[in-house]
C-alpha cells in the first residue's frame, strides 16, 4: 500500500516549464511558516491513493461506533443500577467518563494521526476501543465501569480524528462531497441508532448479558475496521509533522475538563463548593491556552490548536455555528430518551423505535444534501435550520396538548421535520468547516471540528438535560410541559444558527 505525504516541490528555475513527476508549490493559506528547506522534486510527490468504496465503508464504520457508544448507554442506565448498585453520582460517571475523555482527547488525536500516520493510529484505535468496550462488558463493580468507560472514551479520540482526515487527505471534488454526505450521515443516524440498538438489546438480554451487550457487540465490529483499515484505507500523514505541543495539550484538556466535569457531574453531587470553583477557573484555563497557543506560532513553532486555523473565516463561522446546533442535539436526544421512558413509562425499545422517524429523516436528507449543496450553496443549511425549527415547534405543542396521554404515534410528524432539517445542516457544516484546511493540517482541523461537536453534545446534556430534570417534578411543571420548555430554549439556538448560516458565503466547496 503506498503512502500519502503532502508534499510541495520547487522547480529548478522560476522561468522553467516544470515535468510531470515535479508539483508546483500550493499556497498554504494558515499556519505558522515552515522551517526548514523543501523537499526536492521527484516521484515521491505523485498523485496520492485515493480512498475507495471499502476504505470508506471501513473509515465510518470507525466513525459511527464511538458516536453510537456515546448515547446507546442511556437506556441502560435504570438496569446497571439494579446489577452494580451505581447509585446516581456513579451512573453520570459512566456517561461523563466517556465523554469528557473523548472530547479532551480528540484533538491530539488528530495530531499524533498527522505525525504518525492516519491510517496506523485508526487501526490502534480500533484495536484499543474493542479491548476497553470488552472491559466495560465485563465490568464487576460500578468503579471498574467508570475506569473501562474512560479509557474507551480515550480509544474513540484516537479513532474518530482520523476518519475525516483521511478523507480530506484522500478525496478531492465530488468524490470528497460524497465522503462528507457519508459521514454526515453517519454522525447523525448513529446517535438515534444508538437509542434504539440500547433499548433492544437491554430488552433481548442475549445469552444472559443484560446490558452488557451493549459494550460486548463492539467488540467484532472494531476489530474488523482495524483489519480492514490495514486493507483498504491508504496511508496519509504531514509531510513537515511537528513534535506534540505539550503545554497546549495539558491547558486544552484542563479547559474541557474546568467545564465538562462540574456541569455533568455537579446535579448528581448536590453542586459542592468544588463544582462552582471549577466552572470559575474555566475562563482562566482558556485565556492561559489562547496565549500558550498564540506565543507558540509568532515562535515558529506548531501549537496544538494553531490560532491561524481558526481564523480561517469557514472553520470559524463554521464552529460558531455548530455550538448551539450541536448543544440542542445532544439535549434534545437526552431530554427526549428519559421523558419517553421515566415520563411516559414507555420501555427501552418503544422509546427507541418513537425515535426511528427522525432518523429516516435525518439520513434521507444527509443523501440528498450533497447535491442540495452543489445547487444553493450555503443556503441549504439556513432552509434545514428552519425545517428543524418547525420540527421542534411542532413537538413542543404535541407535548403541550398530549400530556401524559402522548403515544410514539404522537410524536412522528414532529420528529421527522426535526430529522430532515438536522440533516440538511450537519452534512454542509462539516464541509463549511474543512473547506479551506490544508490538507497537511487536516488531523488537527478534523480534531478540532469534533472536539466542538462532542464538547457541545455532552454540554447539551448537562445543561438541558439538567434543565429537564429540574423542571420535570409533578410539583414543578411535570414531564410533558418540562420537554417543551426544552424544546423552546433548542429552538432559541436553532434561530441563532440561521441568523450564523446567512454569514457564510454562498458557494460550498
Amino acid at each position: 500500500m503506498r503512502e500519502t505525504t503532502e508534499r510541495t516541490a520547487v522547480p529548478a528555475a522560476t522561468d522553467s516549464i516544470p515535468s510531470r513527476a515535479t508539483v508546483l508549490p500550493r499556497p498554504i493559506r494558515v499556519g505558522a511558516p515552515r522551517p526548514g528547506p523543501d523537499p526536492a522534486p521527484g516521484p515521491e510527490a505523485e498523485t496520492p491513493p485515493q480512498l475507495g468504496p471499502l476504505g470508506l465503508v471501513t473509515v465510518l464504520l470507525g466513525a459511527f461506533l464511538p458516536m453510537l457508544d456515546f448515547f446507546i448507554v442511556n437506556v441502560a442506565l435504570p438496569t446497571i443500577d439494579r446489577d452494580l448498585a451505581a447509585g446516581p453520582a456513579m451512573l453520570e460517571m459512566v456517561v461523563a467518563g466517556y465523554g469528557i475523555a473523548y472530547a479532551v482527547l480528540l484533538v491530539l488525536g488528530g495530531r499524533l494521526g498527522d505525525t504518525f500516520g492516519r491510517r496506523r493510529l485508526f487501526a490502534a484505535g480500533a484495536v484499543a476501543f474493542a479491548v476497553t468496550s470488552a472491559a466495560c462488558g465485563l465490568a464487576p463493580t460500578a468503579g471498574t465501569l467508570v475506569a473501562a468507560r474512560v479509557a474507551q472514551g480515550a480509544a474513540a479520540a484516537l479513532m474518530l480524528p482520523q476518519v475525516l482526515a483521511t478523507i480530506q487527505a484522500t478525496t478531492t471534488g465530488r468524490r470528497r462531497a460524497t465522503a462528507l454526505g457519508r459521514y454526515g450521515a453517519v454522525a447523525g443516524i448513529s446517535v438515534v441508532i444508538g437509542q434504539v440498538l440500547g433499548g433492544v438489546l437491554v430488552s433481548a438480554d442475549l445469552f444472559g448479558t443484560g446490558w452488557r451487550s451493549i459494550f460486548l457487540v463492539n467488540v467484532p465490529v472494531a476489530l474488523v475496521a482495524a483489519v480492514l483499515a490495514l486493507r483498504a484505507v491508504p496511508e496519509s500523514r504531514s509531510a513537515h509533522p511537528a513534535p506534540v505541543d505539550a503545554a497546549g495539550t495539558v491547558l486544552l484538556a484542563v479547559s474541557l475538563l474546568t467545564l465538562l466535569v462540574p456541569l455533568m457531574e455537579g446535579r448528581a453531587v448536590g453542586w459542592p463548593l468544588w463544582t462552582w470553583l471549577l466552572l470559575a477557573a474555566f475562563p482562566f484555563a482558556v485565556a492561559a491556552f489562547a496565549v500558550v497557543e498564540r506565543r507558540a506560532e509568532r515562535a515558529g513553532r506548531v501549537p496544538l490548536v494553531p490560532p491561524s486555523l481558526l481564523a480561517v473565516p469557514g472553520m470559524r463561522r463554521g464552529l460558531a455555528m455548530g455550538l448551539p446546533f450541536f448543544v440542542g442535539f445532544g439535549g434534545f436526544m437526552f431530554t427526549v430518551a428519559v421523558a419517553l421512558q421515566q415520563g411516559l413509562r414507555l420501555g427501552p425499545v418503544a422509546a427507541g423505535m418513537a425515535l426511528v422517524p427522525m432518523a429516516v429523516g435525518f439520513f434521507a436528507a444527509s443523501l440528498t444534501g450533497p447535491r442540495l449543496v452543489g445547487r444553493y450553496g450555503s443556503r441549504t443549511i439556513t432552509a434545514g435550520a428552519l425545517v428543524q425549527a418547525v420540527g421542534l415547534a411542532v413537538l413542543a405543542l404535541t407535548f403541550l396538548r398530549a400530556g401524559s396521554d402522548l403515544g410514539p404515534l404522537d410524536l412522528l410528524p414532529g420528529t421527522a421535520l426535526a430529522g430532515v432539517g438536522q440533516g440538511l445542516v450537519m452534512t454542509p457544516l462539516f464541509r463549511v468547516v474543512l473547506a479551506d484546511v490544508p490538507v497537511e493540517r487536516a488531523g488537527v482541523g478534523s480534531g478540532v471540528l469534533v472536539t466542538t461537536q462532542q464538547a457541545s453534545l455532552a454540554l447539551g446534556v448537562a445543561t438541558l438535560g439538567t434543565l429537564f430534570l429540574a423542571l420535570s417534578p409533578d410539583t414543578v411543571l411535570g414531564v410533558p410541559d418540562a420537554v417543551a420548555v426544552v424544546l423552546l430554549v433548542q429552538l432559541a439556538g436553532t434561530a441563532a444558527v440561521v441568523l450564523l448560516s446567512r454569514r457564510l458565503p454562498r458557494a460550498v466547496r
